[in-house]
């Protein structure tokens, strides 16, 4: 499965950006993902999401951020509201292995990863 990740840019604080992420090659896989990393820090979990929907964030976009999927069009979403300027990351969308369907925040247990996009909040 490959990923690609778009949407990010160069937003003011207080904005809303929504990233997506296609996937080619296959499709979704049962457990998606978007990660971040910012410049010095590590990579950090966002969100998360089954192909049942089920949906887990991490405590510091709890909120503000929704993560959804459209297995239809082979695509996941990250909605961004409120955005700060500690949000300015590189974004990751990531993919569990196909026949895993437990989510999971570390990022090792993800098998699949698009590129990045980024997301520059000024203040």
């Amino acid at each position: 499965v490959q990923l690609q990740a778009s949407g990010g840019g160069l937003v003011q604080a207080g904005d809303s950006l929504r990233l997506s992420c296609a996937a080619s090659g296959g499709t979704l896989t049962n457990v998606m993902a978007w990660f971040r990393q910012a410049p010095g820090k590590e990579r950090e979990f966002v969100a998360a999401i089954s192909r049942t929907s089920s949906t887990v964030y991490g405590d510091s976009v709890k909120g503000r951020y929704t993560i959804s999927r459209d297995d239809a069009k082979n695509t996941m979403y990250l909605q961004m509201n409120s955005l700060k300027p500690e949000d300015t990351a590189v974004y990751f969308c990531a993919a569990r292995s196909p026949a895993v369907t437990v989510i999971h925040r570390t990022a090792r247990s993800y098998t699949y990863w698009g590129q990045g996009t980024l997301v520059t909040v000024s203040s």
